[in-house]
C-alpha cells in the first residue's frame, strides 16, 4: 500500500469512524464549530450587532464556510465511494452547509439560509450512539406512514371546512369588516379552526359572530383528531416491535407476541407438540 493510500485511509477513519479516539475527537470539534457558526449566524441577524461588528461576523463566516469546504473535499477525497457519499443524506447537508454562503455573493438575504446548518447536528446521534433515541424514531416513521391516508383525509376535510367558512365569513361580513376577499376569509377561518385566533380579522355583525363561534367550537372538536390517530398506529408499531415472525400453521397469522403459545386469531397452538411431551 501506497503512502497516499495508506493517508487517505487514515483519514476515512478518522472521518467516517466513530468507534475510535481519534473520529470522536474529529466529530466532537465539528458539532463545535457548527454551533460557533450557527452563533454567527445568529449575531449577524441582529441589527445592533450587525452595525457595530459586521466585519468581524462576515470573516468569522467566511473562515467556517472555508472549513466546511476543505471538509467536505476531504470526505469526497477519503471515501472509498465519491458519488455514493455525495448523493447520501449527510453527503447533501454537508453541500448545504457551504451552498448558502455561495448564494450569499448574489443574493444579500441567502446568508441566513446558513442556519440550515443546524440540520448537520444530526451528527451527534452518531457522536453518541444513541441507538436507542433512532430506535423510538423508527417508531414514528412507522406510524407516520401507517396513519398517512387517514391524516389525508382528515386534512382534506379541514381544508373544505375552512373554504366553506371562509366563504361564508367573506359573504357575512364583506370587505368593510376586513374580510376583503375569499382568501383573507379562509385565512380568518385557519387562524380560529386552530384556535390561535391572532385577532387581526374579527367579524363585527351578530350573523358573523355567531358563525364564528361554530368555527371555534368546530375548531375545539376536531383537534385531537390527528393526535389520537397517530397515537393509535405508534400503539400498534410498538406492540408489533415486541412481536415475532412465526406464521400460524391453521389460519395463517403471521406475527404474534414473542412469548404466545396460542394464536391470539384461531387459538390453535403456535409450536408443533412432540410425541413424548403428549406422552
Amino acid at each position: 500500500m501506497s503512502s497516499s493510500d495508506n493517508w487517505r485511509q487514515r483519514l476515512y477513519i478518522i472521518i467516517f469512524h466513530t468507534d475510535t479516539p481519534a473520529g470522536q475527537r474529529f466529530d466532537n470539534w465539528l458539532l463545535l464549530t457548527i454551533l460557533a457558526s450557527l452563533v454567527v449566524v445568529m449575531l449577524d441577524s441582529v441589527s445592533s450587532v450587525h452595525d457595530q461588528h459586521s466585519a468581524w461576523l462576515k470573516a468569522f463566516e467566511w473562515g467556517f464556510t472555508a472549513l466546511f469546504a476543505i471538509e467536505y473535499l476531504v470526505r469526497l477525497y477519503c471515501s472509498p465511494k465519491p458519488l455514493r457519499y455525495a448523493f447520501s443524506f449527510f453527503g447533501l447537508i454537508d453541500l448545504l452547509a457551504i451552498l448558502p454562503a455561495i448564494l450569499a455573493l448574489l443574493f444579500a438575504d441567502a446568508q441566513y439560509l446558513l442556519i440550515i446548518r443546524v440540520i448537520r447536528m444530526l451528527r451527534v446521534f452518531r457522536v453518541l450512539k444513541l441507538s436507542p433515541y433512532l430506535r423510538q424514531a423508527n417508531f414514528l416513521l412507522t406510524a407516520l406512514r401507517g396513519s398517512r391516508q387517514k391524516i389525508i383525509v382528515f386534512f382534506a376535510t379541514i381544508a373544505t371546512l375552512v373554504t366553506v367558512f371562509g366563504t361564508l365569513m367573506y359573504v357575512v361580513e364583506g370587505p368593510a369588516n376586513g374580510f376583503s376577499s375569499i382568501p383573507k376569509g379562509i385565512y380568518w377561518a385557519v387562524v380560529t379552526l386552530t384556535t390561535v385566533g391572532f385577532g387581526d380579522i374579527v367579524p363585527k355583525t351578530p350573523l358573523g359572530q355567531a358563525l364564528s363561534t361554530l368555527v371555534m367550537i368546530t375548531g375545539y372538536s376536531i383537534i385531537a383528531v390527528p393526535t389520537g390517530i397517530f397515537t393509535a398506529e405508534l400503539a400498534t408499531a410498538m406492540r408489533a416491535d415486541g412481536q415475532l415472525d412465526h406464521r400460524c400453521p391453521h389460519c395463517d397469522k403471521d406475527r404474534h407476541d414473542s412469548a404466545a403459545a396460542f394464536c391470539n386469531r384461531c387459538g390453535s397452538a403456535l409450536y408443533p407438540v412432540r410425541a413424548h411431551e403428549q406422552a
